[in-house]
């Protein structure tokens, strides 16, 4: 299928590693110029070379920290700079650390709003203009499955990402008549070290191994397995696609079914 995306130009963010690196890799085989970032530059690095020697793609790495505005004016500025308006835009961001809520302060839920919603509305005011502008543009939230179906010991991400989902909603009413879709991707348990990380935690809070954690986040699966970053990536490089033209204000679960819901 071609997804009539090649020249296309897209920031990635956070695509050093997971699922930022695999949506990234996933577009870059559809003949898509990227700009990456990230805040390890070394990591950074090293995604850029292996996606240029995967692929014929202009790639540009720009080292950010998707908590601050200035990084993020500076990566819009270098990704403008180098290769032109943005016509595709991934919001991705680490998402907020486990928790409870009574473990919160307020300085924990400001810090993860800012990471979580502020990093993808800053972003996407940026790229704005040209999308409508130019008549066509795909802004693209990584969002997860909790917004569908909350998850134990991530209070944060259960609540802040309704957020970013209801934002994404409201946009992309706005924005439609002028070409651009807005839509969020919903991934459930996959192989990341996000995952990984969640699978320590649970299990330094319960004694279990991390092999009995990820066994039995499996068996609540109906596909009985942890999802691949590449699974995801699939659906991303669609919506990102002029195939998704008449899709908006979506938000998609990749979770092979976990999702206790309808919608």
């Amino acid at each position: 299928m071609d997804f009539q995306i090649k020249n296309k130009t897209a920031i990635v963010c956070a695509s050093s590693q997971g699922l930022g690196k695999a949506a990234a890799l996933e577009l870059a085989s559809e003949g898509v110029n990227l700009v990456i970032s990230s805040r390890n530059e070394e990591k950074l690095l090293s995604v850029k070379k292996e996606i240029e020697n995967l692929t014929n793609t202009k790639i540009v790495s720009v080292v950010a920290d998707l908590n601050k505005p200035e990084d993020i004016e500076n990566l819009y500025a270098k990704a403008h700079s180098e290769l032109g308006p943005i016509d595709i835009l991934i919001n991705n961001a680490g998402g907020p650390p486990p928790s409870n809520f009574d473990s919160l302060n307020d300085e924990d839920w400001l810090k993860a709003f800012n990471l979580t919603m502020m990093s993808s509305i800053r972003l996407s005011k940026l790229v704005l203009p040209d999308m409508k502008n130019r008549n066509w543009g795909r802004i693209i939230n990584i969002s997860s499955v909790s917004v569908k179906t909350p998850v134990p010991g991530l209070f944060l991400s259960n609540s802040l990402r309704m957020g970013v989902l209801g934002w994404s909603k409201a946009l992309s009413d706005e924005v439609a008549p002028k070409g651009v879709t807005v839509n969020s991707v919903c991934p459930g348990s996959t192989r990341t070290a996000r995952i990984t990380n969640i699978f320590q935690s649970q299990s330094e809070a319960t004694d279990r191994t991390i092999e009995e954690i990820e066994s039995h986040a499996a068996a609540n699966i109906p596909m009985l397995r942890i999802g691949e970053p590449k699974e995801l990536a699939a659906l991303i490089a669609f919506l990102a696609s002029e195939r998704a033209s008449y899709m908006t204000g979506l938000a998609i679960q990749v979770d092979g079914g976990s999702a206790r819901t309808f919608y």
